[in-house]
């Protein structure tokens, strides 16, 4: 077995291959692919009507664009030469792909909670994802490219010191590390600033099942059903209703033996298909209504399409051979908990599934409303979070050997989020000028 010492020595040579500073000297490449083609390739193979919704969402601000935009930016970190040293990446880490969720004990946890582009690459494919997420949200919200460019120093800054200091702790000791939300709320100096997030958490732990029940269905026929709510919430013709039922039996054989005795407690009421997200936009997601004791006993269920990952164009082909395997295997090494609901499923054509709860005491960040410190705590509990699923999942002794002591880094990072801040604000507007000139459909507002 390599000793720690041999494994922080191959981090630090990983420096010759690509500099620490390197990374902030960022550029698009000469043959950089036109952003708008690749979403509409990326859309190909996605519900038509649905587009609309999703370039109009994407246009309305930098910010929307970047959250939809993750195979555009992931050709753009292909085309530069990367450490090679290979992590469980998210695929998509940017400020709304963390959040809060319970735990099976009940605990409310922050972490990464998007994982539809999961996949083996390189560790700071995650890291600039972030940090340039920071940068366009802070220049969003009138901050400034000084506050922007030190709010992105904060989430690189985190990333390493929490890397650094897991990769002194043992194998238990990491698998085990999580971000306990009152263990947050403690370390928050400011009586406002600790009363938004206390009532953030108070929100979160409102979202379950039972006020899904609430704002998603309606008294009908003599029981609870799931209002019709088109385009973003439709009802399933009887045949497309056994279809699902279908998908959902498959996805029930997936989850653990407990598991499924717990899900065959439940009756299946009914589904619907559900517009989400921004670039999800397009792809099949149903939401699934069963009850258990009673009427008022609700179980809600998202079983959602999962494609190709973007990375799979740069990156080598997972191993899994079912793309809802992957984003599940990819979510449960890389979460401190997960679901406990969490299954995959083949659905007609061969379209691959995966399927968790809608809400479990589910929340995210309110991001366009955040203070320039706000912002930078916020973005430094991310780097926290990807840093402890990163050292899950990756050889976090040798990265840490990568990053050093220095904030090398961290500040070539920062600078990085700039550039691509600028990148994304242009590609932003082509996006919205061929909105305008009717090459691509849009609908706002939706």
């Amino acid at each position: 077995m390599t000793s720690p010492a041999e494994r922080a020595l191959r981090g630090r040579a990983a420096r010759k291959q690509v500099g620490r500073a390197s990374h902030g000297r960022w550029t698009a490449a000469a043959d950089r692919p036109d952003p708008v083609g690749v979403l509409e390739r990326q859309a190909a193979d996605r519900v038509a009507e649905l587009l609309p919704i999703r370039y109009g969402r994407m246009a309305a601000s930098p910010f929307a664009f970047l959250r939809g935009a993750a195979a555009v930016m992931a050709a753009d970190l292909a085309a530069r030469p990367n450490t090679g040293l290979t992590v469980q990446l998210c695929g998509d880490a940017h400020l709304l792909n963390f959040g809060l969720f319970a735990s099976p004990e009940r605990a409310l946890l922050f972490d990464l909670n998007d994982f539809d582009e999961t996949l083996p690459g390189p560790f700071e494919w995650d890291v600039k994802r972030l940090a340039a997420s920071t940068a366009v949200a802070a220049r969003e919200n009138g901050h400034g490219d000084d506050l922007a460019w030190r709010a992105a120093l904060a989430a690189a800054r985190s990333y390493r010191l929490s890397i650094r200091h897991l990769a002194e702790q043992g194998e238990l000791a990491v698998w085990y590390e999580r971000v306990d939300t009152a263990e947050v709320l403690a370390l928050i100096r400011g009586t406002k600033l600790r009363g938004r997030v206390a009532a953030s958490l108070q929100r979160a732990r409102r979202r379950t099942s039972l006020q899904a029940l609430a704002k998603l269905t309606e008294t009908r026929d003599g029981g609870r059903h799931i209002i019709h709510d088109p385009p973003l919430l439709e009802l399933l013709e009887e045949p497309e209703m056994q279809t699902v039922g279908r998908i959902f039996g498959e996805y029930r054989s997936t989850l653990h033996e407990e598991r499924r005795l717990l899900l065959d407690r439940y009756r299946f009421v009914e589904a619907a298909r559900k517009v989400v997200g921004v670039g999800s936009v397009g792809t099949r997601c149903f939401i699934v209504l069963l009850t258990g004791r009673d009427d008022q006993d609700p179980l809600f269920l998202q079983i959602k399409e999962a494609c190709r990952s973007v990375l799979e164009d740069h990156l080598p082909a997972d191993t899994h051979g079912h793309h809802g395997h992957r984003v599940v295997a990819g979510q449960r090494l890389l979460q401190a908990a997960s679901d406990i609901f969490l299954g995959w499923t083949t659905g007609p054509a061969g379209r691959t599934f995966y399927g968790r709860q809608l809400r479990d005491m589910k929340g995210s960040a309110v991001v366009e409303t955040m203070t320039p410190d706000l912002l930078r705590r916020y973005a430094e509990l991310c780097g926290t979070a990807l840093a402890r699923g990163h050292a899950r999942s990756g050889d976090r002794i040798a990265i840490a050997g990568y990053l050093g002591n220095a904030d090398t880094f961290d500040r070539a990072i920062a600078d990085f989020a700039l550039h691509y801040a600028d990148r994304t604000a242009r590609d932003h507007a082509l996006l919205t000028a061929a909105i305008a000139d009717g090459a691509v459909t849009a609908t706002h507002g939706i």
